[in-house]
């Protein structure tokens, strides 16, 4: 237990200053819009409780650590006698980012700091509010899964650093059914009656009783989370009883039974053999090479060949989707953002670098009055904004591009709501190995700490959602920590590193015990060696926490020592923990006391096989293929449906750039509107750019499963096939991988033919379209009380494309011509798959020939919603009559032709909307396409923005050192929590330089002393310091880049930059880069220095939330280096995301003429309008420079454009400013 020095503790309490509180202002004005309340007066405080600090290192941090003297406030004390507040903190378990960063930042200014930090919030409102109005805020603002009330009249916080005891299970042998039943309810098992007394029997056999470690390994060892349970039931019988398509399912399961027995499979019929026998078949029949086979199931591999450099080389493509609903529903932004970061650690532990993501969510209706929640429920507005916010931080931070995200609505969603992750990662054949583990072998758990999170997280994803499961389940959700992820990600992404593993499982649901424990069927595991974030862990909390952040590598004993200064190179931490053994069994030893000792054998059978009867019926919706009367106000009104509407508010939230890979950005045309609809990147050659991409796309609409779950799964399958051949790909080395989440199946046959149905309509769209599925997920507790989720059966399809075949949706040119590739169906909707691929395929040629110039894929909406959809990009029209333009047609294709093409003809592109004679303005579809969300997810702030002053300051010749350099030396300093350095890396290798990174590391005790000294040697050696973007320390706390503000204002660093300055040498910083470089006073001051409150900042964006997006900027200075190369006024087409880009300061008007680049319209006038500033920065500052012009600083991603990226883009090619830089050395 830690014993704090009462005299050395402080409490501070930090508020912005006026015209900076935006987050009070938004907070109040949702109160009193949800609550019915008439707030005047709302503040909100972070609190810092800071343990065991000197008064001198305090008061060096209250400035430099807790607040920001331009836009904070500091106060350590507050009256709040006869005043309203509310305070609450993290659980004092839970992983809490702001209050690590705090310490890590205290440690730059002492390294020998011990002090500890606790942070939290005060929200102080009107004293007239009544108590029944105060309970509803206080509920609100704080939700038990996360938060806890804070009570200000104390500082006394510990971590329980006194172990739980160990239940004692004696008499485990002779337990009845009751006894089990206490049991299952005591411990919240997800373990049933049957399955203890299995367990039972085998420590009869064993002649002893089990541990209680035992009993909760095998709950998440056994749970449907981790063995698919549900998925490996036996189907003892299958019954068809539907009206609608008798013949057609029996076909399916006929067809389905041949290829059992074509592939000799004598195991009993299950969900798990459904899903999975067509990749069999293709594997074992088909005889296809492509698809890896290994032990290793990380992810669904194939192989592909592409070209990077002027070589053929041979890439493993891996691509995995995965849920988190169960912890999403309590816990929207950690159930989220854990989320991606599994997805993201499944094909990272195979040593794939992970490159592309796509997010689909499910909620219901989020337009509902907040009054009108469910008990015991969060807002259904809360869940989607928290788990927006909770994947996108994840992404952004650990630097993955999420191309497409899109949110489906649906009322049935209210039981659960549906948190959906896929990503793509990709290594080169030949930099990793797949081996076997051998006796003498070993195990290092490398990555973050073990903790109280995620404990039982796989058992309380199995089991149904209910009353209490707000209140009671807040160990079951984890809290991810990105920046701990991406040091393991720059690590596997070293061939000297993966060629090292034999193999390797990340940990997830099980946390030790699975991850571990699946490795090898003989291991030795020694939970005592397990580093945790802190005392009293007792061995059951060590062996199941889901920790985020960890993986469990298999290495040689000899490789030890190699791997291990890997891993110190990376600032990670790791630790032998396990041994492979020949016993064939599981065991686990606390400080040498054996605690688990399983068979192998007993392990592998998952427990009782469970079994079901199946009975398939028609579900009870209505036919979705009906007939719609055209109307202005049917048109009008189909752009205004939830899942047709303008979703670029919550898409604009993810980072779709970083990594420099990016093929299509979300959204096309020079508006920026026509939503692109599959995710497109190149693959990730390292400092190079291949002619090889991956493209990801998805497929359902849940109200063909309310009709039927059968067709609902041929359509998903279908409509991801058409959206990869509408981006110009093709099903040549396609595969899919699904997502199911359905109800809770319990013992009813009636629920069980929902998901048979479903299995049975995804094998025959696979044998019709020739390609099959390698893989999937299944979430199977999709129920709350008696509300049960829509059947979901998600298609993702993955397949490789040349980048110089990819296509835009948005419409290019007037005259061109419109087709229509239709899907034809019978009265029933069933679909002819066959016809369709033969009419995909003639739509690739047409691509490759050049003839198709858009095309876009009806999903959610008609053909007319698709065709004003492709109309707004670039304010274009179109003219068709079609009678069918309103109907529902899902997995058709318009397409956008320069020349005559063998599809439907519906019309041509043209100035002015007629559909069908009904003449449509593009303003008014697009106010009504932009309505519906709007207010929760705004597109653009400031859209009353006017123009501002176009600044030009002309140098009047150019400068160049004092020497000519034969190699420009470049330093990029890596921090933790810095995410764009390979691409920073890769465009200065381009212009000619040699690049150096150094990693900042502080995880062991001399680390910070080693890494300045490494940095300041690094300084002294190069031409240009480069700081890229990312969120260093993850943007905490409550303010960016203060992890390297305090790295600049150590003496050794501030010495070497002040000389590297002296010697006119260069610095940039871009993004990340840019805020230290102003935070740090380098930008406007040349130095670094204290600021005042006059200074300027970056603070954050005029919306308060990251946005990612492109912009045109103009060249405003060319005095300087970086921008002399320019004229004043050209034009570039730039990356933006960041959530804190906005400069501001009461010194602006004395800085404005070091702008460098401004923010333009499309009259090429600098702006303050939010489409075209989405910061809202002063004078539309992009960029900004220092008097003397060495240093630049700039928000916008110059690294990462290329010409053959970004076919979104109006304006192609790089602002290079990395070659104006280089060429100011070599001339």
């Amino acid at each position: 237990m830690c014993i704090w020095r009462e005299n050395l503790n402080k409490r501070i309490f930090v508020r912005k200053r006026d015209g900076y509180d935006r987050e009070s202002d938004n907070l109040r004005e949702k109160l009193n819009r949800d609550f019915d309340l008439a707030l005047k007066n709302l503040n909100i405080y972070v609190i810092y409780d800071i343990y065991d600090i000197s008064d001198d290192l305090y008061e060096n941090a209250k400035d430099r650590v807790f607040s920001e003297v331009m836009i904070d406030e500091v106060f350590e004390d507050i009256d709040l006698k006869n005043k309203c507040y509310i305070a609450y903190e993290t659980l004092p378990a839970q992983y809490d980012q702001r209050s690590d960063s705090a310490m890590q930042a205290i440690r730059l200014i002492d390294k020998n700091s011990k002090a500890f930090v606790r942070s939290g919030k005060l929200v102080v409102i009107d004293s007239d509010i009544n108590l029944e109005k105060f309970s509803k805020v206080k509920k609100f603002l704080i939700n038990p899964i996360e938060s806890v009330e804070k009570d200000l009249s104390k500082m006394d916080f510990k971590i329980d650093s006194d172990k739980k005891e160990l239940r004692d299970f004696s008499g485990f042998r002779t337990y009845t059914k009751a006894d089990f039943e206490k049991i299952i309810k005591d411990l919240s098992l997800a373990l049933d009656v049957e399955d203890l007394e299995f367990i039972q029997k085998y420590f009869i056999k064993e002649d002893r009783d089990p541990t209680e470690t035992e009993i909760y390994v095998l709950d998440v060892f056994w749970s449907d989370h981790c063995r698919h349970t549900t998925f490996e039931t036996t189907l003892d019988d299958i019954k068809i009883k539907s009206k609608l398509f008798q013949k057609e399912l029996q076909d399916a399961l006929d067809y389905y039974i041949s290829l059992r027995k074509e592939l000799n499979i004598t195991k009993p019929i299950r969900l798990m053999d459904m899903a999975s026998i067509v990749g069999k078949y293709h594997t074992k029949v088909l005889g296809d090479e492509n698809i890896e086979v290994s032990d290793e199931i990380n992810a669904c591999s194939f192989f592909t060949d592409i070209e990077n450099k002027g070589k053929k080389e041979r890439w493993l493509v891996q691509f995995k989707n995965e849920t988190h609903n169960h912890p999403s529903e309590i816990e929207p932004f950690g159930g989220a953002s854990t989320c991606i970061g599994g997805a993201i650690r499944d094909p990272l532990s195979g040593r794939s670098y992970v490159y592309q993501a796509m997010r689909i969510s499910g909620s219901g209706n989020i337009l509902q009055k907040v009054e009108d929640t469910l008990e015991n429920k969060l807002p259904q507005v809360e869940i989607s904004k928290g788990k927006s916010q909770g994947n996108s931080s994840y992404g952004n931070q650990i630097g993955l591009a999420t191309t497409y995200v899109r949110e489906i609505y649906d009322d049935s969603y209210l039981a659960k709501t549906m948190e959906v992750g896929a990503v793509v990662g990709a290594v080169k054949e030949g930099n990793y190995k797949r081996e076997k583990l051998n006796p003498g072998d070993i195990v290092l758990l490398i990555g973050g700490r073990t903790g109280r999170d995620g404990i039982q997280g796989a058992s309380g994803s199995s089991v149904i959602h209910n009353d209490k499961s707000l209140t009671s389940a807040a160990s079951q959700v984890q809290k991810g920590n990105p920046v701990e992820e991406r040091k393991i990600q720059r690590l596997f992404r070293k061939p000297e590193v993966t060629k090292l593993i034999k193999k390797c499982n990340d940990f997830g649901a099980g946390g030790v015990s699975v991850a571990i424990g699946e490795l090898s069927e003989g291991i030795e595991i020694f939970l005592d060696r397990v580093k945790t974030k802190y005392e009293g862990l007792n061995p059951t909390e060590i062996a199941i926490s889901e920790s985020q952040e960890r993986m469990a590598i298999g290495l040689a004993k000899e490789d030890y020592e190699k791997f291990a200064e890997e891993c110190r190179k990376e600032n990670l931490e790791y630790v032998h923990v396990a041994n492979i053994t020949d016993r064939n069994r599981l065991e686990m030893y606390y400080k040498e006391e054996k605690i688990v000792d399983f068979k192998a054998e007993f392990l592998a059978t998952a427990g009782v096989r469970k079994h079901a009867r199946v009975e398939i019926y028609d579900n009870e919706g209505q036919n979705p293929f009906t007939h719609k009367e055209i109307t202005k106000e049917a048109i009008i009104n189909e752009l205004k449906d939830l899942n047709v509407t303008n979703q670029k508010g919550m898409v604009s939230q993810f980072d779709s750039s970083v990594g420099a890979m990016t093929v299509l950005m979300p959204f096309a045309g020079k508006n920026k509107i026509t939503p692109v609809q599959a995710s497109v990147a190149a693959l990730p050659t390292l400092y190079s750019t291949s002619d090889t991409a991956t493209i990801l796309s998805y497929g359902f609409v849940p109200k063909i499963s309310k009709y039927s779950p059968f067709l609902s799964s041929m359509y998903a399958v279908l409509e991801s096939v058409a959206k990869v051949y509408a981006a110009g790909g093709n099903k040549q080395s396609l595969y899919f991988s699904f997502q199911e989440y359905f109800e809770k199946l319990l013992d009813d046959p009636k629920k069980w033919g929902k998901v048979s149905q479903a299995l049975l309509g995804s094998i025959i769209a696979q044998k019709e379209i020739g390609r099959p599925s390698i893989g999937g997920k299944d979430s199977m507790s999709g129920s709350f009380n008696d509300i049960n989720v829509v059947e979901t059966l998600i298609s993702f399809a993955c397949t490789p494309v040349k980048i110089k075949d990819v296509i835009s949706p948005d419409l290019k040119a007037l005259e061109n011509k419109i087709y229509l590739i239709d899907i034809k169906k019978d009265e029933k909707g069933y679909p002819d798959i066959k016809k369709a691929m033969i009419d995909f395929e003639k739509l690739n040629t047409y691509i490759k020939e050049g003839k198709v110039v858009s095309a876009y894929v009806q999903d959610f909406g008609s053909v007319g919603a698709s065709l004003l959809k492709m109309a707004m990009g670039n304010s274009l029209g179109f003219t068709i009559d079609y009678d069918k333009a309103l109907d529902f047609n899902p997995a058709s294709i318009v397409v956008e032709a320069k020349e005559d093409l063998d599809f439907y003809y519906l019309g041509q592109v043209t100035k002015d909307i007629s559909i069908n004679g009904i003449k449509i303005d593009l303003n008014e579809a697009q106010a009504a396409y932009f309505s519906t969300l709007e207010e929760i997810y705004p597109t653009y702030y400031n859209k009353n923005g006017g123009k501002v002053e176009n600044i030009s300051i002309r140098g009047e010749q150019k400068v160049y050192y004092k020497q000519k350099v034969d190699q420009v030396k470049v330093v990029i300093p890596v921090f933790p929590g810095t995410n764009s350095e390979y691409d920073t890396q890769k465009a200065f290798e381009e212009a000619g330089a040699s690049v150096k990174q150094v990693v900042f590391k502080n995880t062991r005790e001399y680390d910070i002393e080693n890494s300045i000294e490494e940095l300041v040697e690094a300084i002294y050696d190069s031409h240009i310091v480069a700081f890229p973007g990312g969120f260093s320390a993850g943007d905490e706390p409550d303010g960016s880049a203060k992890f390297i503000v305090n790295v600049l204002k150590n003496e050794k660093v501030k010495k070497a930059i002040h000389a590297h300055l002296k010697d006119k040498k260069l610095i940039l910083g871009i993004c990340n880069g840019f805020q230290a470089l102003i935070k740090s006073g380098l930008l406007p001051y040349s130095e670094i220095r204290d600021l005042d409150k006059k200074d300027l900042t970056l603070f954050r964006n005029v919306g308060f939330r990251h946005i990612s997006d492109t912009v045109i900027t103009r060249v405003a200075n060319t005095k300087s280096p970086w921008t002399q190369d320019f004229e004043i006024g050209d034009l570039h087409e730039m990356i933006l995301s960041h959530g804190e880009g906005r400069l501001v300061g009461e010194n602006i008007e004395k800085f404005k003429h070091l702008a460098a680049f401004q923010y333009v319209d499309f009259d090429a006038d600098a702006s303050m309008d939010g489409r075209f500033n989405p910061n809202g920065s002063s004078y539309a500052i992009e960029a900004m420079i220092s008097e003397d012009g060495l240093i630049l600083g700039k928000m916008g991603h110059s690294e990462r454009s290329y010409d053959w990226l970004y076919k979104t883009n109006t304006i192609k090619g790089r602002q290079d400013i990395f070659a104006n830089g280089v060429k100011y050395f070599t001339r």
